[in-house]
């Protein structure tokens, strides 16, 4: 019996921190882990430019998003890992999808009104027209789910929409992608908790995977645990941290300490600090040899793109003839 399939991909726009890995990664592992799914996972070089990256960073990045995925558990033998520019059949399908999809209906995503806030001075046609890369990206495989936050709820049913839509014009073949909710906990800013952990805030606003326990501790001494109006966001935030990183023990005497108001903020963070750091060792040790052998990862890279485009190609050819240009 055939598996359901299962697509999810991450831009290299940076080292991957903690709110990443509870965010996605995670649960990337688990389910590719879990042997009921057929796991295609992609780096999304070809969304990074609609950013500002040189192309000196894109590729450095590119590497290292792919060793850090590898050092955290994607494994090449159970899923299709790839690169996105590596199968050309992506930016193929988005252009055949574009030619269905009403601007109107890209024109009301809400991540592109965030992201151009962002980048003011660089408000490009591909930040505006990237849903549809991603809905290619989706459903060049005939992938039944996507696993993501709510927060991307919206992206997911426009992936129906595009599919729909070119089913009634060219005749049935897309699924409709159901979005797989994931329970993720939602990880705040270390120095402003009432916003989401993001590397655009600055390097002291995140704990990245590969930091090591000196660089740790360093940054979740400065991390704020009071708001100053008689609530905590950023000790909640902590404890979120510790629940995920730290042994149960350590979290149960936390959890009753605080429970007495007996919590001192100074051992909450260096638990945190002391958690994290243990959790990640492995990964740190793992994603340090990848990296000097980069070869290797091009290698194994390449491998993953081989297999996907076979997915892919299998895909296009029926497609093309749909459209007419076969």
């Amino acid at each position: 019996m055939a598996k359901d399939i299962i697509f999810s991909a991450l831009q290299p726009t940076g080292d991957l921190h903690v709110g990443n890995y509870l965010g996605a990664v995670k649960n990337m592992v688990e389910l590719q882990n879990s042997g009921k799914y057929d796991c295609f996972f992609a780096v999304a070089d070809y969304h990074s430019l609609t950013g500002d990256m040189d192309a000196k960073d894109r590729r450095e990045q590119i590497i290292q998003m792919s060793a850090e995925l590898l050092a955290l558990g994607i494994d090449p033998e159970k899923s299709t890992f790839f690169i996105q520019s590596e199968v050309p059949e992506h930016t193929e399908l988005a252009w055949i999808f574009n030619c269905v999809t009403p601007m109107a209906e890209l024109a009301r995503m809400t991540q592109f009104k965030d992201k151009s806030g962002k980048q003011v001075k660089n408000i490009n046609a591909g930040l505006f027209d990237y849903p549809v890369l991603q809905a290619a990206d989706i459903l060049l495989y005939r992938a039944e789910f996507v696993p993501i936050g709510k927060d991307q709820v919206q992206h997911i049913e426009l992936t129906r929409d595009i599919a729909r839509w070119f089913n009634k014009k060219y005749g049935n073949f897309f699924v409709e992608t159901k979005a797989k909710l994931t329970e993720a906990p939602k990880v705040m800013s270390l120095l402003e908790p009432t916003k989401k952990m993001s590397k655009s805030y600055g390097d002291n606003h995140v704990i990245n995977l590969a930091d090591s326990p000196g660089i740790i501790e360093k940054k979740l001494k400065k991390a704020v645990t009071d708001s100053g109006k008689g609530s905590a966001p950023g000790a909640e935030n902590l404890m979120l941290l510790l629940k995920n990183f730290a042994d149960k023990e350590t979290y149960k005497e936390f959890m009753e300490a605080g429970k007495k108001g007996q919590v001192r903020y100074g051992d909450l963070k260096k638990a945190v600090a002391d958690g994290i750091a243990m959790y990640f060792e492995d990964f740190r040790e793992k994603r340090e040899h990848l990296l000097i052998h980069p070869e290797k990862i091009r290698e194994i890279m390449g491998a993953g793109a081989v297999k996907a485009r076979k997915t892919a190609g299998e895909t296009m050819e029926k497609v093309r003839k749909m459209v007419g240009v076969r």
